[in-house]
C-alpha cells in the first residue's frame, strides 16, 4: 500500500438520515480545501440533492451541481451517478449503495449507508471486504448520541 493510498470511511448512519449527515461532512471536505463528488446510483437522489444542498440550512449552502450541468467541472461539488472525476475531486462519497470504481484519484472514499436497510447494510459489508482486500486503509464510523465515533 503506498502512502497516497485512498482512505475509506464507512459511515454508519443510525441517528440521523442521509439528508443530516450528507452536508456536515461535505462542509468538512470544504474546509480542508478539498473537492468533493457525491455518487449515487439513483438518479432521483441527484434531484434531490440537488435542492437539498442549497438550503438545508438557513445560513449556509454548499455549491454544488449535478454533473450534466454546463459548468458543472468547475464547482466544488459534484453530484452524478457517473464514475469520473470530472472536478479533480479529493474525496468520494458513495450513496445509495453506489459503487467506488476506480479509488486511485481520491485522498478519502467515504460510503454512507442506512443501517435500518438490510440491503444497504450488506452491501456496506461487501465493500468492507473489497477494501481490505485491496490492502485500502479502512475505518469504519457509527452514529452515536453525540457525534461520530470510529469502531475499527
Amino acid at each position: 500500500m503506498s502512502a497516497s493510498a485512498c482512505e475509506v470511511w464507512f459511515y454508519h448512519l443510525e441517528r440521523t438520515g442521509l439528508d443530516q449527515a450528507l452536508p456536515e461532512l461535505l462542509e468538512k471536505t470544504l474546509q480542508k480545501g478539498w473537492r468533493a463528488i457525491v455518487r449515487s446510483s439513483v438518479s432521483e437522489r441527484i434531484d434531490h440533492l440537488d435542492t437539498w444542498l442549497w438550503s438545508y440550512r438557513d445560513e449556509s449552502f454548499l455549491p454544488h451541481a449535478p454533473a450534466e450541468e454546463p459548468g458543472a467541472a468547475r464547482q466544488p461539488i459534484l453530484l452524478t451517478v457517473g464514475t469520473d472525476n470530472p472536478n479533480a475531486a479529493d474525496a468520494l462519497f458513495l450513496v445509495d449503495v453506489a459503487e467506488p470504481g476506480d479509488l486511485t484519484p481520491y485522498k478519502r472514499c467515504v460510503v454512507l449507508f442506512d443501517g435500518n436497510d438490510d440491503g444497504q447494510l450488506r452491501n456496506a459489508r461487501t465493500q468492507w471486504t473489497a477494501v481490505k482486500a485491496k490492502g485500502l486503509p479502512a475505518s469504519y464510523w457509527k452514529q452515536q448520541a453525540r457525534g461520530w465515533e470510529k469502531q475499527a
